[in-house]
Formats: C-alpha cells, structure tokens, sequence
C-alpha cells in the first residue's frame, strides 16, 4: 500500500491524567507504525503534552454542538483517513476513509452516566444508550470498526451493530518497574476505579470482616461521602484506607507492596488497572466475568461477585500459591503490548482505505 496521510483524533486525551479512553489514545499515537504519515487532531495545545511530536491541527472540541459536521473541518486537511478512539466522530459529509473505536456496551446495562460530564451531557449519554440503533448509525458511518476486547467484539456481533469490519486492538501499559522482592508483602488489598453502583466496592468492603483485623483495602479513587460513610459501615472502621484521588507514584507504591488488586466489578470494558497490577508483578483478585478471564487468564483468581464470602475465600486462596501466582501475573501482563494494539489500528486503516476505494 501507499503511504497514507492519516489523522489521529486526540480530543479525548486528558490535561493532567489519563482516563481510559485518554490513556488509549495516547498509548496508540507513540507506538504506530512509520510506514505512514499522521496528523494530530486536537482541541486544546496541553493535550500535546501527553501526545508524540506530530503535525497537528485544531478542530472543535467532541462536546461542540457542530460535531456531526465536523468531518466538513477535516476534509480540509487532505488526510486519507482518520482514526477516532471514540464511535461518536461526526461522519457527515466526509471526503476520508474513518475508522471509529467502540470500548464497551456498559452502558446499555448500567445507564447510570459518569457524574463528571455536565448535565446535558448525562441526559444525551442516558437517551443515547435506550436503544441499538443510534450506535448502528454512527458505527455503519464509518469504514472500520475498533474496539479493545473480544469480549466486547463478540456482543459488538451478538447485537448486530455493525456491518463493518471489526478490529480487536487491545488496552496496554507502559513499562513499569517490577515491585522489590526484597520488600515484605502487606497484607493489603488495592482497589482502583471508580464507586458507581455497577463497580460492586460494597462486596469487598462487606467481606474485609471475613479475611480479619490484620487485612486493609486501599481505595484510590476519589469518593464521595456518602459513599465513604456507607464502605465503612460495611468493613468497619479500620479496614479500609481512602486515598481520595492518589498520585500516580501513590498507586505504585502501594500496589507494589500489596498481596493483590481486586475488584467485584458487574461489567468492564475491559480493566486497565489488571493489567497494570500484573505487569508489577502484584497478582489480581477479581470478579468472575467474561472480560476478566480474557485479561486475567489463568493468572488471575476468580470469585462470585455477589458473594462477600466468595471473595475472601479467594484471596485465602491466592495467599497460599502467592509467588506462582505474582510470577504468572508478569508472564500474562506481557500479552498487552501497545506496539501491536497501534500496528492493529493501522492494519484496519489501511482496510477501510481499500474498502472506500473499492467503493
């Protein structure tokens, strides 16, 4: 194939700190092949920060009321094609090949939006997710579809959502330092995500009374009163620490010295935060879900989310084979790769380009 000109949509990408859809943007963009030529499309300078150094250019932001005709702004750039991490790229009027990235159908089964987007954004969010047609629209608008698990590819199918070649171009970590085998392991548990109702923390803070006085929960993610007030009344008021929004090097630090990561998550997309457990070598406790068995594989340990019980007998359970299992994890983390997931990308690029020209 000839070398192509293509745009990188970048207005995803966080000022500050990554959120997942932020991360896989930025993680793409460093590691694409250089068979071809890309171009960042931005809305904001900062978030060139987190960006290669590239040619970019300046469009409006996904939130501005003209998206669906933004496809009029880029034609201007005489790009071949274009990559959005997202499925809501406006496709109107187009000149480009497109391919756009569809996460996960959470939302279809948890309608609860993010409370960080505005208010306005929450209403279209919800109304957006009340049937299937409106994603068939957008995804059929494009040339090439992306997403980040099988898991999600299979209901992507399972749905009928796309007549559209789908691509599976997984979540990565950046490399990170294995934790000190010579530093003692804590008998503390990390938990990182957020505390909306389908994210389950009421099981682990219900079953922290079960594994004993001597254990600890690391919550590190911002959270609200309310939701404080009710983990501790569940776990009692010694066993679990808030962290309230921690640091990166925070995280890592605790992490590294913790006997695991866990999560009783009902649905994910796909669990950045497995990944990057393991890649430290610190193995996973988590819900026994479709998603988490493609990340964790046979090194992670398994328990029913509905039963508190189920998860301390698991984490008992990997206590016991604890540096098999730390091993394992490091050997499973390796399969994600941001090298490969970015020459995925550009495979499916290169596609919907061929299957525009063959009309």
């Amino acid at each position: 194939m000839t070398r192509l000109r293509i745009g990188i949509d970048c207005r995803y990408v966080r000022v500050g700190r990554h959120d997942g859809i932020s991360r896989f943007t930025a993680g793409i963009a460093a590691h694409l092949p250089d068979r071809h030529d890309y171009h960042l499309l931005i809305s904001h300078e900062r978030q060139l920060e987190s960006l290669p150094a590239l040619p970019w250019s300046r469009i409006p932001a996904p939130t501005d009321p003209g998206e669906p005709f933004v496809a009029r702004r880029v034609n201007r750039l005489g790009l071949d094609a274009v990559f959005s991490p997202m499925q809501t790229m406006g496709s109107w009027g187009r000149r480009y090949a497109l391919v756009l990235t569809l996460h996960d159908l959470i939302y279809y089964r948890n309608r609860t939006p993010p409370p960080e987007f505005a208010l306005p954004i929450r209403l279209g969010w919800r109304a957006f997710h009340l049937a299937w047609w409106p994603q068939r629209m957008l995804l059929n608008g494009a040339d090439g579809v992306v997403t980040v698990s099988d898991t999600t590819a299979a209901l992507i199918d399972e749905h009928r959502l796309t007549t559209r070649p789908v691509t599976v171009a997984p979540n990565a970590v950046d490399p990170l330092p294995l934790r000190d085998p010579t530093l003692p392991r804590r008998r503390s548990l990390v938990y990182m995500g957020s505390f909306m109702p389908y994210k389950n923390v009421d099981v682990l803070a219900a079953a922290m009374p079960l594994l004993g006085a001597d254990w600890t929960l690391h919550c590190m993610s911002r959270v609200s009163d309310a939701v404080r007030e009710r983990l501790v009344q569940r776990a009692g008021s010694t066993a679990i620490v808030f962290h309230d929004g921690a640091s990166d090097e925070e995280y890592f630090d605790t992490l590294r010295s913790a006997t695991a990561l866990v999560t009783a998550s009902l649905d994910e997309g796909f669990g950045i935060p497995l990944v990057e457990a393991m890649r430290v070598g610190t193995p996973v406790v988590v819900s026994d879900i479709p998603i988490f068995r493609e990340i964790g594989g046979d090194a992670a340990t398994y328990f029913d989310p509905h039963a508190p019980a189920s998860f301390a007998a698991a984490v008992r359970d990997l206590e016991a084979r604890w540096a098999d299992a730390a091993s394992a994890s490091v050997a499973q983390a390796d399969r994600f790769d941001w090298a490969d997931s970015a020459e995925r990308v550009a495979a499916a690029v290169e596609r919907a380009v061929e299957d525009r020209a063959a009309g």
